[in-house]
């Protein structure tokens, strides 16, 4: 294998000169030569060279070329290894000279041909594939073993096993104490020993604050809930950590574990946080031609009390300009508390303002509420405590509706990514029982919002996206149930093509307003259904297609009213999500008026 032993520092200091003195000059030809090489090898090869990858980008300045030549050669050595090959040979010719013997003080002038050969040799396996001494119920990877691939990926993946079980069982502190990989070219043959020194096993010890940060210590520990006394555990670090990252107060969490253990079998451990910045402020917009414009903001505090608190200020006004009622605006504000009242665990208080302006009816209203938030693994939990009152007003007169409620939530989110999901799932849940005065009688509100991504295809470039949502009433009437309760579809929420909120029911009126008196209201239930095929067709552009389906009933699904929708769309994708550009036309349902055009941020689901 020709090689440069001296390489590193003729490397940089070529690699400067070139970059200084060297004109750019375009090379005609690149050649990969793999003789001996499968369809496989020889495809992680070209992955691996830094010169198919210049090629590839246009790349042809002399001191690009040639540091990627040079580069090359540990590039490929590696790519030997992973795949089982030690006895290979590379060579790298720049026009017929070895591209690791070029003088770092006389390059070339130009390059016009580069050709690169790898002979792999023949594929070693293992002789002897041990590592020792294992913990208890270690189970190394079956490719780790005599007569398999001697992959070099396989003997870091054993060591990686088996020093994560011994973590695992408390030994923080476990290393490689030696190891011995030796290489017989003449049986092709493979053996690798690594013996591990696990160490003692461990108790968490002190959790102490290192730098600087404006939230207070015992705010930090509350929050982050440190293990002291228990067993030593990764998993139990990594939950402190994750939790201090939650509240979003802090922009860095960094635990480093101290150089030896204590002589009482404890092992300190260090925090070094970085604050976020304390305030921040975001808005956002969505338009589309029938519903109007939509306009929100919100303005949060981090460390509201010097105890990483949280007050979030939202607002927000649509409709304006939409050709359904007026505008409709709202103001909300929540203050929470993170660690309380354990670490799992947020406490909060919120308060809320908004007006409605619809086609069948105005309202007014505002809520108070107190509740606590839970998070496990991928699963929160949400309980809480809100009064409600309502002054509503349509074709029947103005009613007053007020409610105590419990509502408790539960979100699971298994998305890859939630601005642009290519992959996994998401589910909410919602159960709000209600104690009804005034005009508003009693029951419980129930809703739930599904979805669900696949990828297509190996490169991942098409993804289908499905979503179902709906709700029901149960325990009150059309009539003395709050209008915020009730169910509407159509709108970039539920079904594109048709009118923000066009479909809801149409019922006889109560008795005392005359016979054949008919009025328009929100139903008891509502199911969505909503499909999109999305496809990548560059680094900025995606297509979509979808489909979507609405049904509301004023019983709880019982007959009632379908629409549906369909259309085609634009993402642009960009550094804050794909800006979504929705073409929506009705396709069923007696709702529909025409063309309906969506612009917003994000994808509709």
């Amino acid at each position: 294998m020709m090689v440069a032993a001296h390489a590193r520092f003729r490397l940089l200091l070529s690699a400067a000169l070139l970059a200084l003195a060297a004109p750019a000059m375009a090379f005609d030809t690149l050649s990969f030569q793999t003789p001996g090489a499968d369809k496989t090898l020889r495809g992680l090869l070209q992955q691996a060279s830094l010169l198919v990858a210049a090629e590839r980008d246009g790349e042809t300045g002399i001191a690009d070329l040639l540091a990627a030549a040079q580069g090359d050669y540990a590039r490929l050595l590696g790519a030997l290894y992973g795949e089982g090959y030690y006895g290979g040979v590379i060579h790298i010719g720049i026009d017929g000279r070895e591209a690791a013997d070029l003088a770092a003080l006389a390059p070339p002038d130009r390059i016009d041909a580069i050709t690169v050969t790898v002979t792999p040799g023949p594929q070693f396996l293992f002789s002897q594939a041990q590592v020792a001494p294992l913990a208890p119920g270690t189970i190394l990877p079956a490719r780790f073993a005599a007569s398999r691939i001697a992959r070099s990926g396989a003997i870091a993946e054993a060591v990686g096993v088996a020093v994560d079980q011994w973590r695992s069982t408390g030994h923080a502190k476990v290393a490689v104490a030696g190891q011995d990989i030796t290489v017989d070219h003449r049986s092709t043959r493979l053996a690798a020993l690594v013996a591990l020194a696990p160490g003692p096993a461990l108790r968490f010890g002190q959790f102490r604050l290192t730098g600087h940060s404006d939230v207070r210590p015992e705010r930090v520990r509350a929050i982050a809930g440190f293990p002291t006394g228990q067993s030593y555990s990764p998993a139990a670090l990594e939950k402190s950590a994750a939790r201090l990252r939650r509240t979003g107060t802090f922009g860095s969490v960094t635990l480093s574990q101290a150089d030896q253990p204590n002589p009482d079998g404890t092992l300190d451990f260090g925090v070094a946080l970085v604050d976020q910045p304390k305030r921040r402020l975001g808005f956002g917009a969505e338009v589309a031609s029938l519903d109007g414009v939509s306009v929100s903001g919100y303005w949060l505090h981090r460390n509201l009390l010097g105890g990483a608190e949280t007050l979030r200020t939202d607002g927000k006004i649509s409709g304006i300009g939409g050709s359904s009622g007026g505008a409709d605006y709202s103001l909300g504000v929540r203050l929470s508390r993170p660690g309380m009242p354990d670490p799992d665990s947020d406490a909060f208080v919120a308060a809320s303002l908004e007006h409605e302006d619809q086609d069948d009816f105005r309202a007014d209203r505002g809520s108070i509420g107190i509740g606590y938030t839970r998070q496990l693994r991928h699963l929160d939990g949400e309980v809480g405590l809100t009064f409600t009152f309502e002054r509503s007003t349509d074709a029947l007169g103005t009613d007053h509706f007020a409610t105590l409620s419990l509502p408790l939530a539960a979100e699971w989110d298994r998305r890859d990514d939630t601005a642009n999901p290519a992959s996994g799932s998401f589910a909410r849940l919602e159960l709000e029982p209600f104690l009804g005065f005034q005009d508003a009688g009693t029951g419980t509100r129930a809703g739930f919002d599904t979805r669900l991504y696949r990828s297509l295809g190996a490169e991942g470039k098409w993804v289908a996206a499905f979503r179902l949502q709906g709700g029901a009433v149960l325990g009150t009437g059309l009539f003395d149930t709050p209008r915020d309760y009730l169910f509407y579809s159509g709108g970039g929420g539920t079904v594109r093509g048709q009118p923000f909120q066009s479909l809801g029911v149409s019922t006889a009126c109560p008795t005392g307003f005359g016979a054949g008196c008919v009025v328009d209201s929100g139903g008891l239930s509502f199911v969505g259904l909503s499909a999109e095929l999305r496809g990548q067709m560059s680094k900025t552009l995606g297509l979509v297609a979808f489909a979507d389906a609405g049904f509301v009933s004023d019983t709880v699904f019982g007959n009632g009213a379908v629409h549906s929708g369909a259309g085609l769309g634009l993402r642009l994708n960009s550094g804050i999500g794909p800006i979504r550009f929705d073409l929506a036309v009705p396709v069923a349902g007696s709702t529909g008026k025409g063309v309906q055009l969506y612009v917003g941020i994000g994808q509709a689901f």
